[in-house]
């Protein structure tokens, strides 16, 4: 097999918890690496991040059941879920020419391994940041 070979991606599901809100999102099933955040809305939601090109992510239902939360910068765009607030997925700061999907709102079984790792968002952000900006290209 040739190395440059293009990578292959898998449709991988997920929803909010009362599944208003239902997408998939073309990634990897393997090799994927995935941002814990300890930035101060990251922390109190929980969000595991999993950061995608704009056009890779599919909303499949409930457009019209997402609210938009922003502060600071105002760049990123905090998408959740108006009955149950849920946040399955928002546009970064950091990749703001993607999405962030949160990787715990995913049908996780699709995925044959991926790799959690700590991401410095409370007192590096900037530098952390330069670190994932390809990641929506």
């Amino acid at each position: 097999m040739d190395s440059e070979s293009p990578q292959t991606f898998t449709k991988h599901f997920g929803s909010c918890h009362c599944e208003k809100i239902q997408f998939y999102v073309e990634a990897p099933d393997s090799g994927v690496t995935i941002e814990d955040c300890n930035c101060s809305i990251c922390n109190k939601k929980g969000f595991l991040h999993l950061i995608v090109p704009k056009a890779r992510l599919h909303q499949t239902k409930g457009e019209n059941e997402l609210n938009i939360y922003t502060f600071g910068t105002h760049v990123a765009k905090h998408m959740f879920c108006k009955t149950c607030g849920v946040h399955p997925f928002y546009i970064p700061r950091s990749n703001p020419d993607g999405f962030s999907v949160n990787f715990r709102c995913l049908d996780v079984s699709t995925f044959k391994d991926y790799t959690i790792v700590k991401f410095d968002g409370k007192d590096n952000w900037e530098s952390q940041a330069a670190l994932i900006a390809d990641k929506s290209k």
